[in-house]
C-alpha cells in the first residue's frame, strides 16, 4: 500500500522552469514600443503621401469642371460649335458613346475572362495548356493599348471592309485590354475558396456544374465583381485605341455597329488638343460672349463626368456583389 507522503503534491510535481528568467527586461519593452511607434508613423506618412496625388486629380477637376458643368452641357452635342462662340456645346454624345461602348466591351470580355479563369482554377490539370493560357493572359496584360486598338481596327478592316471605325470596333479593342485583368483577379478569387465547401458539395451529389456556378462563384463573387470594376476602370479611361478604332464625330450616335463614336477620353483629349479659342474683340462684347477657355473648361468638365461614371460603376458594382452574394441571398 502506498504511503500517504508519495501522493502528494510536493512528490507528484517535476521541476519548475523559473520564468522570470525569461521575462523581458523593461528596457526591452521600451524598445518595441519605440519601434511599433516609429513603424506606425511611417506608415501613416506613406498613406499621406498616396492620397496627395489622389486628392490632387479629384480636387484639380472639381475646381476646373464645375464651371461648366450644368445641364446644358450634359444634354447637348458639337453640332454648329465654332471656336469659342456660342452655342458653347456639350458631351452628350460622348457620354453616350463611352456607356455604350464601355458596356459592348463588357459584353465580350466579362463571359471570357471567367469562363478562363474557371477552367484554370476548376478543370486544368497544370498541364501544357493551362501553362499557355496563363503565360498568354501575362502577355496580353502587357499589350499597349494603341496595339489593341490597331489590332481592332485591322481585323474589322479585313472582315468587314476596309476603313471600317465605328463603336463595336472600339468595344473590342477594349476587350483585348480587359480580359486579362478579368482573368487574374477572377482566378486568384477562386483560388481563395475553401476546398472543404467543394467537397462537401460533392460529398451530396451535387454535380460538378452546379457546385461551379451556385457555390463557388457565389462565394467568390464580391471579389469577382471587384475585379470587373478594376478592368472597366482601366479601359474607360482609354483615348489611343478609341482614336483608330472608333473615331471623333461632332455629333449623337446611338448605333454602337454603325458609323463613328466619341467617348470622354477622346473628347477630353480633342478639345485639350486644340488649345485657346480665337476670339476678337468685337466677340467678346457679344451677348453671350465669346469665351477664349471654352475648350478647356469642356476638358475639365468631361473629366470630371468620367470620374464621376466611374463613381457610380463603382456603387452599381457593389450592389449587385451584396444581393447575390451568399450573404445576401440568404436575408
Amino acid at each position: 500500500m502506498m504511503s500517504s507522503a508519495a501522493t502528494t503534491p510536493e512528490f507528484n510535481r517535476g521541476p519548475q522552469p523559473d520564468f522570470d528568467k525569461f521575462a523581458p527586461s523593461r528596457s526591452y519593452n521600451q524598445a518595441r514600443k519605440y519601434k511599433d511607434l516609429a513603424m506606425r508613423v511611417l506608415i501613416y506618412i506613406a498613406f499621406l503621401i498616396a492620397l496627395i496625388p489622389l486628392v490632387s486629380v479629384l480636387w484639380t477637376c472639381l475646381a476646373e469642371g464645375y464651371k461648366r458643368l450644368d445641364g446644358y452641357f450634359l444634354s447637348h452635342n458639337m453640332v454648329n460649335v465654332i471656336g469659342g462662340m456660342y452655342p458653347y456645346g456639350g458631351i452628350f454624345h460622348a457620354i453616350i458613346g463611352t456607356v455604350e461602348i464601355t458596356l459592348g466591351a463588357m459584353v465580350i470580355s466579362i463571359p471570357i475572362g471567367l469562363m478562363c479563369a474557371v477552367y484554370l482554377v476548376e478543370y486544368a490539370q497544370k498541364g501544357a495548356l493551362s501553362s499557355t493560357i496563363s503565360l498568354l493572359v501575362d502577355v496580353m496584360s502587357g499589350i499597349p493599348s494603341i496595339v489593341a486598338g490597331l489590332f481592332a481596327f485591322s481585323l474589322f478592316n479585313i472582315i468587314v471592309g476596309p476603313g471600317t471605325v465605328n463603336g463595336f470596333v472600339g468595344s473590342v479593342a477594349l476587350s483585348l485590354l480587359m480580359i486579362p485583368t478579368v482573368v487574374k483577379t477572377s482566378e486568384e478569387m477562386l483560388k481563395i475558396v475553401p476546398n472543404d465547401l467543394r467537397e462537401c458539395s460533392y460529398a451530396l451529389g451535387v454535380t460538378k456544374q452546379r457546385t461551379i456556378t451556385k457555390i463557388v462563384l457565389r462565394t467568390a463573387l464580391p471579389g469577382i465583381v471587384s475585379g470587373i470594376i478594376l478592368a472597366i476602370a482601366r479601359v474607360i479611361g482609354e483615348t489611343a485605341p478609341l482614336l483608330i478604332a472608333s473615331g471623333f464625330i461632332a455629333n449623337t450616335n446611338f448605333n454602337l455597329f454603325s458609323g463613328r463614336m466619341t467617348t470622354l477620353p477622346v473628347y477630353v483629349y480633342n478639345e485639350y488638343s486644340q488649345g485657346l479659342a480665337t476670339c476678337s474683340a468685337a466677340a467678346l462684347k457679344l451677348n453671350p460672349p465669346c469665351l477664349p477657355g471654352i475648350r478647356m473648361e469642356r476638358a475639365w468638365a468631361a473629366a470630371l463626368v468620367l470620374i464621376l461614371i466611374v463613381l457610380v460603376l463603382n456603387i452599381i458594382g457593389r450592389i449587385v456583389a451584396k444581393v447575390f452574394s451568399i450573404e445576401g441571398t440568404q436575408k
